[in-house]
């Protein structure tokens, strides 16, 4: 095994060493969660303002309101989203971490 020199250690320990591992871990777990480009594409559309699975499903154009449910289901496991009551239909938006996410993703695709 080759010995490591003192910049390589240090660039890779500046890298990686300057988040807790915690948090490190729960970006990792944020990225899954939007990692389906369904959930992206959910994800997306909700940063612009809430809606209903009815209103997903149209704007989505290809996805059953089963899947769509299963997806919002998992978003909203990963805090990313939460639902709100408003007769019979339950209207989704964006957590903090969600809206955080959002932009990130917004300043990658442009």
């Amino acid at each position: 095994m080759p010995p490591t020199t003192k910049s390589s250690s240090r660039s890779s320990k500046s890298a990686a060493g300057s988040r807790p591992t915690a948090e490190i871990r729960r970006v990792a777990e944020l990225l899954k969660q939007v990692s389906d480009p369904t959930r992206l594409q959910v994800l997306m559309l909700l940063s612009e303002k809430e809606r209903n699975v009815t209103e997903l499903c149209a704007d989505l154009g290809t996805q059953s309101q089963p899947a769509v449910s299963h997806h919002l289901a998992l978003l909203r496991h990963g805090r990313l989203i939460e639902p709100r009551r408003s007769g019979k239909h339950n209207f989704y938006a964006l957590t903090e971490a969600g809206r955080e996410l959002a932009q990130v993703v917004n300043s990658v695709v442009g």
